[in-house]
């Protein structure tokens, strides 16, 4: 029974301290839509999103107004398009993304992901049209989000891709360049990703799903932030108590929304996703736990721990508030996204290699990083490469969501606007990886992949 004091609590969360339900999203199966025609498949998957999707809104903000939770996105994943279009006769997946945005913008809902391709081990010539078109595509379509999994610990490492994965994300962003470089800023690169997860750019919706489901994802740096404050000075073991009992009740607001969401619209509840997600506005950032804990800023030695610490006890507090919990969970590290983590770079504090560092304990990886324009493509497979090797070897996601923003240098400053917010243009090494990445093939998966 939920008690007047805990009502109280969390209007205080909500109106103080920036606690929000960050996403609902809808995950449709389109495996049920694929036929050889191109135009028929793309009716087709119009017909069922529109069909499935068309009170996600509605619903969304009649929960918004009654129980008083802001509730940020209303987001759709669907089947990783390289496989649901699998049968048709076409050389290009353009036309499917664009029926995509034209369905998630005739239901209301802010992204819709998907167009992906699952390429660990090797690629169908699916998936080598779905990532030929990738420029074009997330060029000409506003509300599109597009991955890739180039590899899992379980299948190592499919370096071929990785390579092209540097000259595509160079690619989107020349197709952008009028617009910040924007298209990259909806590609993320994945090791080890996964099928329910509800956030953008990486929502898919996995064929071990069923037809249609509801996850959510929860938000709350300033919650967590806040409460911390009553533990100034107190031992790790205080601190991290604290943190488990504020991801608890936080979580119990992100449960609620969606058992409430689920049956509104008659669809499956999936999971809760625990991630700790910021946004550019004061109060609601990463980096200022950091400093709560005593750290002048991320990116300070101890970060790391910190982040380790953070996200375990996000997981271990919130896993006992929600009897599904999936996705990613944890706490991401977006520099656009995070007002603190904007000025740590700013001032020095923090660098493309302790980013790296950082994304071995967080929730997925190197995540709206802005770079120069003119970085080679190879450099950014090289980083692709290394994050994931991060996660294939700790067995965990990780991912590269990088925008090589045509014509800024180090130093500029770029705006992408809204939840995207805006970022600093960081330096990276340039020392030449050529030989290697050129290499080609696969790397093995490591030797504790083998479980069976």
């Amino acid at each position: 029974m939920i008690n007047k004091l805990e009502i109280l609590e969390t209007n205080r969360m909500i109106q103080e301290q920036q606690l929000d339900v960050r996403t609902i999203t809808m995950g449709i199966s389109l495996l049920d839509c694929a036929h050889p025609d191109v135009d028929v498949f793309n009716e087709n998957i119009y017909n069922k999103i529109v069909s499935k999707a068309k009170n996600l809104v509605k619903v969304g903000s009649e929960l918004e107004k009654e129980l008083g939770i802001p509730i940020v996105n209303k987001r759709i994943s669907v089947t990783p398009i390289a496989i649901a279009a699998a049968a048709c006769k076409t050389d290009s997946y353009v036309s499917i993304a664009q029926t995509l945005d034209r369905a998630a913008k005739d239901v209301g809902v802010d992204f819709i992901g998907g167009f992906s391709a699952l390429v660990q081990k090797g690629a169908t010539p699916a998936d080598v049209i779905l990532m030929n078109s990738l420029a074009e595509a997330l060029s000409v379509t506003d509300k599109v989000c597009a991955s890739v999994n180039v590899g899992s610990t379980k299948n190592g490492m499919n370096m071929d891709v990785i390579k092209d994965m540097g000259q595509i994300i160079l690619d989107c962003a020349r197709y952008t360049k009028d617009r910040e470089s924007i298209g990259c800023a909806k590609l993320v690169v994945f090791c080890n990703s996964v099928e329910d997860n509800p956030f953008m750019a990486g929502a898919y919706h996995g064929v071990g799903e069923g037809d249609v489901v509801i996850n959510v994802g929860i938000s709350g740096p300033g919650v967590i932030r806040s409460a911390l404050k009553s533990v100034r000075g107190k031992d790790f073991e205080t601190l991290c108590e604290m943190i488990k009992k504020t991801a608890f009740k936080i979580t119990r607001v992100g449960q609620l929304v969606a058992q409430e969401a689920s049956s509104r619209l008659d669809v499956p509840f999936g999971i809760i996703d625990l991630s700790l997600a910021p946004t550019p506005a004061v109060g609601d950032s990463i980096a200022d736990i950091f400093r709560e804990m005593g750290l002048e800023e991320a990116g300070a030695p101890g970060t790391t721990a910190a982040l380790a610490l953070l996200n375990d006890n996000v997981k271990k507090g919130g896993v006992m508030a929600s009897s599904y919990v999936g996705g990613l969970s944890g706490a991401f590290i977006p520099v656009s996204e995070d007002k603190g983590m904007i000025e740590a770079v700013q001032r020095g504090a923090l660098t493309l290699e302790k980013l790296e560092a950082m994304t071995c304990v967080c929730s997925v990886g190197l995540d709206m990083v802005a770079i120069p324009g003119d970085t080679k493509a190879s450099t950014i497979s090289g980083i692709i490469a290394d994050e994931s090797a991060i996660g294939m070897i700790n067995q965990k996601t990780t991912a590269v969501r990088i925008i090589p923003v045509h014509g800024k240098k180090i130093g500029d400053i770029v705006e992408f606007g809204g939840l995207l917010g805006y970022a600093p243009v960081m330096p990276v090494n340039n020392f030449s990886n050529d030989d290697f990445i050129n290499r080609g093939g696969r790397i093995p998966a490591p030797i504790h992949s083998f479980k069976n």
